[in-house]
């Protein structure tokens, strides 16, 4: 399909007005979403300088920022609904800026991790960052291709459809690393409970020398217990991994049903199940931030060192 601004022609208060979205984007709705969006990127700046969560800034900093430029696109298109840019600049924003956010997520698991003990998960903290984040960072390029090629294509009045397609496969790539991710956490969380590890472990004290005769000794290291604010910062990444889902998957089944498809053109599916779920991922960080709950000292090794021996 192509799109130019005299397509999708759309009913205004009975007058025609030409609109790529199929409908007009609600002035109060936009504006709510950018004060919501805006307010949530200030409040990341702030904590993450507060609390030297660097990290954040990059991941839930950048996601906030570009849904607030997403929803712009949106109520600038409120007020000139025959234009493109604003059309194009809302669904690029929109698609991308939740991947930024996906990072925290895979970060602050590794964290978690580290502190509950290695030997119930699969993959290092190292790895988890290893892994998913290039993943993410895939996800990221694909949709940023897409986008930039759905763009190009409707700036030209050519078909957008094969640029959506490529944003779709983005989409699915982020969904395929927050599955691989939810189902290795859930296992490592549920081997801590159960006191079963996946391995045993090896230590290495940085105080001992090398000739330590209890140096990469395989042990089993006695479980640490759970603290009430590692609890609320799984109960964060529960609820931040859920919508994110929620989000991923209706942006898939509307990029599937086409740039001029029933879902894409439905106002209301785009505020509940893509405006609102990203609201809630952003402000459950800033409510349930790592910083408070993942204080420094917990963010970094101890004096003894361990190594992963597979058993």
């Amino acid at each position: 399909m192509s799109y130019s601004n005299d397509t999708a022609a759309v009913a205004n208060s009975s007058d025609d007005v030409g609109s790529p979205y199929g409908y007009i984007p609600t002035r109060a709705v936009c504006i709510v979403f950018i004060v919501l969006f805006g307010l949530s990127t200030l409040l990341h700046i702030g904590q993450a300088i507060r609390s030297r969560t660097w990290w954040m800034l990059p991941s839930m900093g950048i996601g906030s920022f570009g849904e607030t430029v997403g929803w712009c696109g949106r109520l600038w298109s409120s007020k000139n609904p025959g234009l493109l840019d604003p059309y194009l600049m809302q669904i690029t924003s929109t698609i991308i800026a939740p991947s930024f956010m996906s990072a925290a997520n895979f970060t602050i698991l590794g964290f978690i991790i580290r502190k509950l003990g290695i030997q119930y998960s699969r993959l290092s903290p190292r790895w988890y960052l290893i892994v998913f984040i290039t993943l993410d960072v895939a996800s990221l390029t694909v949709q940023a291709i897409g986008g930039a090629n759905a763009s190009m294509a409707a700036q030209n009045n050519r078909d957008a459809e094969p640029g959506g397609k490529i944003m779709l496969y983005g989409i699915v790539t982020q969904m395929i690393a927050l599955t691989a991710y939810v189902v290795l956490g859930a296992e490592s969380i549920v081997r801590y409970y159960l006191d079963k590890p996946v391995r045993q472990i090896a230590i290495k004290n940085n105080q001992g020398s090398s000739d330590d005769s209890t140096l990469n000794e395989k042990v089993s290291r006695p479980r640490s217990e759970i603290d009430g604010k590692t609890k609320l910062m799984l109960l964060g990444l529960v609820i931040n991994t859920t919508f994110l889902f929620i989000r991923a998957i209706y942006r898939t089944i509307e990029l599937n049903d086409g740039w001029d498809g029933s879902i894409i053109t439905n106002q209301a599916l785009f505020n509940w199940l893509d405006g609102m779920p990203i609201t809630v991922c952003t402000y459950t960080f800033n409510i349930l931030h790592p910083g408070m709950l993942l204080p420094r000292k917990n963010r970094h090794s101890s004096s003894t060192e361990a190594k992963e021996i597979n058993v």
